[in-house]
């Protein structure tokens, strides 16, 4: 991160590290207030307050009295709070390097952006507060919800709206393995216009965030039998994306493999994940394993394609799996407990944050994840 106006310094007497305190703790995902009244710094995350007068080495936690090293003071008319308290009472881990002269925070797993895959269209109309309170619940910033022209637009509208206040996108979802195809290629347009008629025609607060794409060519028997052809006409159709979409605006995001980076776009040897990034402004990589750090783990499968979108300054999403999967039992997260889940998302989480590009975890798919179990 950049700080545009005031830069982090040592506090000679306490010797803590000093942040301006509303530029750090946005990043960290928390409100930030001023109370000029009474000189006091109001922080809100999901169920934390604190509040932080300034000049005090004190603070109200939720409501109890925590003492940390050093106060907070104004500084160029920037109210600068220590780092590690600011960065601890959100959750997240911090680490002096003396050697570099660095902090590194990094923010606990639960404080990270998460997507999810809503293939139920019809739960926006059975239970939408139920979705929208799982969702907060679990710091979901995106939902994929699958795209039903049957649903009325007043229910997407009020679906969306609701979810705007909770500050979560909602992305159009739609696709097949068969829309590789040139032959869908109308179908593929049809997406896209509905998407952006609807789009037109509602407030900003109730439109969609983007559109979602999962295509998976590679489910076709063709990908074996005629890759190159497979693969010449799954390019045509990202191109008619691409240009159908061209000055929108919207975001577009694809799901891939995560091994679709050893696949060499036809006649070269560019890997096909880097055209795509190219294109588009984020890959969501099925890293569909249950274990985070060793061979053909979530970090290790996600490495390569995180370097390439670093390059290209473009963002990689990485999933797991939560529903049941008969492929192996190495592939999903079934039958294990939410905290089995997160003790693994949090270890991949502080590798994986190295990456510029980086943008967090999505889990497939809300049913499944709703319903696992604590220990």
């Amino acid at each position: 991160m950049a700080f545009p106006d005031e830069p982090p310094y040592v506090d000679k007497t306490s010797n803590r590290t000093m942040v301006p305190a509303k530029f750090v703790s946005e990043k960290l995902g928390a409100n930030v207030k001023w109370n000029e009244a009474l000189k006091q710094i109001n922080f809100s995350h999901k169920n934390d307050t604190v509040t932080l007068g300034i000049g005090d080495n004190h603070a109200q936690v939720n409501g109890k009295t925590v003492t940390f090293g050093g106060g907070a003071t104004v500084k160029n008319g920037r109210t600068m709070v220590p780092l590690r308290f600011i960065s601890e009472v959100f959750h997240a881990d911090v680490d002096w390097k003396p050697e570099r002269n660095q902090v590194i925070i990094t923010t606990s797993v639960h404080n990270v952006p998460k997507g999810t895959w809503i293939w139920d269209s019809r739960i926006i109309e059975r239970d939408p507060d139920k979705l929208i309170n799982f969702a907060s619940d679990n710091y979901v910033t995106s939902v994929y919800l699958q795209i039903d022209a049957d649903i009325a637009p007043t229910i997407y509208q009020d679906f969306i709206r609701s979810a705007t206040e909770k500050r979560i996108n909602v992305e159009a979802l739609a696709g097949r393995p068969d829309w590789a195809s040139k032959s869908k290629q109308d179908q593929i347009k049809k997406f896209i216009a509905w998407v952006q008629n609807y789009n037109a025609s509602v407030k900003p607060e109730e439109r969609f965030a983007g559109l979602h794409f999962d295509i998976e060519p590679y489910l076709l028997p063709e990908w074996k039998t005629d890759n190159k052809a497979i693969l010449a006409s799954w390019m045509d159709n990202m191109r008619l994306i691409e240009q159908e979409t061209k000055g929108s605006g919207i975001k577009i995001t694809l799901d891939v493999p995560y091994w679709l980076n050893t696949v060499k776009v036809p006649g070269t040897e560019y890997s096909f994940s880097a055209w795509l990034l190219e294109k588009f402004d984020c890959l969501v990589i099925m890293d569909y394993r249950n274990f985070a750090l060793g061979k053909n783990g979530i970090v290790e499968n996600a490495n390569a394609m995180m370097r390439e979108a670093a390059t290209l300054n473009k963002q990689v999403i990485v999933a797991v799996e939560t529903a049941k999967n008969v492929e192996s039992d190495r592939t999903s997260f079934y039958a294990k407990s939410i905290e089995a889940m997160e003790k693994e998302l949090q270890a991949a989480h502080q590798k994986l944050s190295r990456h510029s590009s980086y943008a967090g975890f999505a889990i497939h798919e809300y049913k499944s994840w709703a319903v696992m179990k604590y220990e």
